[in-house]
């Protein structure tokens, strides 16, 4: 996860108050049960010592009930001087955090968002494309167009004598129009930084499409499902949609873990381990930050120990708490993965340059 979107919250003053709670309505009883889920949060941050005003803050944000559909979950970030950071997931969160800590605690809200993935996705046909960009946490396209649109020929016309060929190459001239137009748009979001697109509808239109993508900085993946006049393809869609964007996560990880070994097992640009990791951290050296937020949980920093380490805090916190404050304040990523990935450690890192 790119952790610039943290960084103002970070370099405010503690402590923080920080909820990431499911508030989702999928019954009708749903209201109850958020209220519910609402006042236990903030019992847990009172019974932690948290100011009253700033569970007020947190309680009013998390009582809002959201526009988009379940499953849906908040995370809230409060301090004495207002509420920092507050943002919707599109996930279903079965166990809440409610912390009232020198530090806020988002080691269980970055678990989530490292698996969101931005995409464009175009849908197309000899008439064109819809192309919308989404990021997996959201339902709703951030952006979106329909492009193409020129008719006149578009549909072979089993026509023979001297106009056969004439007819097809018309009807070929505008299926590569529209395919161009399709290709503009998607490269205009590629351009962006954008780079995965999911390519699905007719397969000569992906085909035509795919072909003018070659040679850009697309990262191309084309699902296997009808027009987009298909009635009924929605659900399919969807779940070819979420297949890939799984599939991409899993890669981004398994990238990252095989990286980590690699640089270990020739013991260079990387480390392993609280000590050797807080380290490299004050020393600038981090790029990235992989981490087991539950194992890093179970263990504890003294930033004292730690000759100028800055992390916003004198006081001894969770081992998960302190090293993402670290990781944003450093703008290093973060990445989460298992422990016994990690070297059987809680942390590591993948570094910016040797020592």
């Amino acid at each position: 996860m790119d952790t610039s979107t943290l960084s103002e919250l970070f370099q405010s003053s503690g402590p923080f108050a920080t909820a990431f709670v499911d508030v989702g309505h999928e019954n009708e009883n749903g209201e109850h049960e958020h209220e519910l889920r609402v006042r236990a949060a903030c019992e847990q941050l009172r019974d932690q010592g948290a100011d009253d005003k700033v569970v007020a803050l947190v309680a009013e944000r998390l009582g809002e009930l959201p526009a988009q559909p379940s499953p849906v979950a908040r995370v809230v970030v409060a301090n004495a001087d207002g509420v920092g950071y507050d943002e919707l997931a599109s996930t279903r969160v079965d166990v809440p955090t409610a912390t009232w800590a020198p530090l806020p605690d988002l080691a269980r809200w970055i678990e989530h968002r490292d698996s969101a993935v931005t995409f464009v996705l175009a849908l197309v046909d000899h008439e064109g494309g819809d192309v919308a960009l989404y990021s997996s946490d959201v339902p709703a396209a951030e952006e979106e167009a329909s492009v193409g649109g020129e008719e006149r020929f578009v549909h072979q016309v089993p026509v023979g004598g001297w106009s056969a060929l004439r007819y097809q190459r018309n009807t070929e001239n505008v299926w590569a129009r529209n395919a161009e137009a399709v290709v503009d748009e998607v490269v205009g979001h590629v351009r962006r930084g954008h780079r995965l697109v999911l390519l699905a509808g007719d397969p000569q239109s992906r085909g035509l499409v795919r072909d003018k993508l070659a040679g850009t900085e697309a990262e191309l993946v084309e699902l296997e499902t009808g027009s987009r006049a298909d009635d009924g393809g929605d659900d399919a869609q969807a779940q070819a949609v979420r297949e890939a964007l799984l599939e991409q996560v899993v890669t981004r990880r398994l990238g990252r873990v095989h990286e980590l070994r690699e640089r270990l097992g020739r013991g260079e640009g990387a480390v392993a381990g609280i000590d050797d990791v807080t380290e490299a951290f004050v020393r600038g050296q981090v790029d990235t930050l992989l981490i087991d937020p539950a194992a890093a949980a179970e263990q504890e920093i003294d930033p004292r120990t730690y000759r100028g380490l800055s992390i916003g805090t004198q006081e001894t916190v969770r081992a998960d708490l302190a090293l993402v404050a670290a990781a944003v304040l450093t703008s290093a990523s973060v990445t989460v993965a298992g422990r016994t990935a990690l070297g059987n450690q809680p942390v590591a890192a993948l570094l910016r340059w040797d020592q």
